[in-house]
C-alpha cells in the first residue's frame, strides 16, 4: 500500500528541503546533549559494549569465582588456587543508518519523522562518541546517498552531524535492501548498527537476516499517528510522499479509517515477525510523543536481557 501524507491541499505538492546552516546543526547539538542530561540513554555503556573478552590478570582464588576460570597451571605452581581474569573489550564501532526518502517528510503536530530521525541520530552519536566509540554515518533513500566510515576522532560528532542536517536526498523512495547489504559490505568487523526509518519498504527480510547474523543490528522504527489512525476529517487530497501521486480519500468514512488502521496493524506485525526471526532489536518512536522515555525504556529492557 503506498504511504500517504494525509494533509489538505490545494494544489500539487512540492517537495521541498529547507536549506540549513550552521545554527540548525548547533541546535540540534544543544538538543542531544540536553537529553543527555536527562539520562535517557544512561545504560547504553551497560548496554551496548564491545565484541570479546581480553586477558586482565591472574589473581588468588576467591569464594564465589567460577571454578572454570581456574589456572590450573598456576595453582599447581603456587600451591594454592588462582583464577584469570578477562575484561569485556570496550571498543566498539557503531553506524547510524539514516533513512531519508520521502516518506519521512509525513507528520503530525509540527513533528515530522525526519526530525524525529535527525534528534535519535543526534543522541545516539552523541553516546557513542562520549565513550570513545568509532561512529560512522550511512544515509539512505532508494540509493546510497552518503556513506562515512566508522572512526574516532575530536569534532566527530559535529561533523555527522553537519552531514545529516545539509544532506540533500538525490532519491526518494525507499531499498532498505540496498542498505542492509551495503554495511554488510562495508564493515568488516562487527558492529552496532542502528537503522533509524519508518521501514517502508516491500520486503527487506533476508538482507536484514544477513545483517543480523554478522553485526548488531536495532531498529529505530518512526512511526506517524495519522498513518495508523487517521482523523474523521471528512474528505482530504493525500500525497505519496516517495512518488508524488496524489488522489482524494474520505476519512468521514468508518470503513475507510478501519481499513487504514487494519493494513497498518498487519504491517506491524509482518515487521515485529521479521525483527524476530533476524534475531534483531526493533523499538518504535512516535511523532506526537516524546522519544527520550520510549528509548530509555527499550535499553533498560535490553539491559536485563543481556544480564539473563
Amino acid at each position: 500500500m503506498p504511504v500517504f501524507s494525509f494533509q489538505r491541499r490545494k494544489r500539487p505538492v512540492r517537495r521541498t528541503i529547507p536549506i540549513p546552516d550552521a545554527t540548525d546543526v548547533r541546535r540540534l547539538e544543544i538538543r542531544a546533549r540536553k537529553l543527555m542530561e536527562n539520562r535517557a540513554l544512561g545504560a547504553y555503556d551497560s548496554v551496548f559494549r564491545g565484541h570479546g573478552v581480553e586477558f586482565a590478570e591472574v589473581r588468588a582464588y576467591q569464594p564465589g569465582d567460577p571454578f572454570q576460570a581456574i589456572d590450573w597451571k598456576v595453582t599447581a605452581r603456587m600451591g594454592r588456587p588462582f583464577v584469570k581474569r578477562f575484561v569485556e573489550e570496550r571498543e566498539l564501532s557503531v553506524l547510524i543508518a539514516v533513512d531519508v526518502s520521502g516518506s519521512l517528510e509525513t507528520g503530525t503536530r509540527g513533528n515530522t519523522k525526519r526530525q524525529l530521525a535527525l534528534e535519535v541520530a543526534a543522541l545516539l552519536g552523541l553516546a557513542a562518541t562520549r565513550n570513545n566509540d568509532r561512529v560512522g554515518l550511512l544515509l539512505f533513500s532508494d540509493r546510497l546517498e552518503r556513506w562515512i566510515r566508522p572512526r574516532r576522532g575530536r569534532g566527530r560528532l559535529r561533523q555527522l552531524l553537519h552531514v545529516l542536517v545539509t544532506q540533500v536526498p538525490a532519491g526518494r523512495g525507499t531499498d532498505l535492501g540496498l542498505a542492509f547489504r551495503t554495511l554488510v559490505r562495508a564493515l568488516n568487523t562487527r558492529s552496532l548498527v542502528f537503522v533509524i526509518s519508518d521501514f517502508r519498504d516491500a520486503d527487506f527480510h533476508r538482507e536484514l537476516a544477513v545483517a543480523g547474523k554478522k553485526h548488531d543490528v536495532v531498529g529505530i522504527q518512526l512511526d506517524d499517528l495519522s498513518e495508523r489512525k487517521p482523523p474523521p476529517a471528512g474528505i482530504v487530497e493525500v500525497v505519496d510522499p516517495e512518488t508524488g501521486r496524489t488522489g482524494l480519500i474520505d476519512l468521514a468514512s468508518a470503513g475507510v479509517r478501519e481499513e487504514i488502521e487494519r493494513t497498518a496493524a498487519e504491517r506491524e506485525a509482518r515487521l515485529a515477525e521479521m525483527f524476530m526471526r533476524a534475531g534483531c532489536d526493533r523499538v518504535v518512536l512516535r511523532t506526537d510523543q516524546s522519544f527520550a522515555a520510549d528509548l530509555a525504556s527499550f535499553f533498560a529492557k535490553r539491559a536485563r536481557a543481556r544480564l539473563h
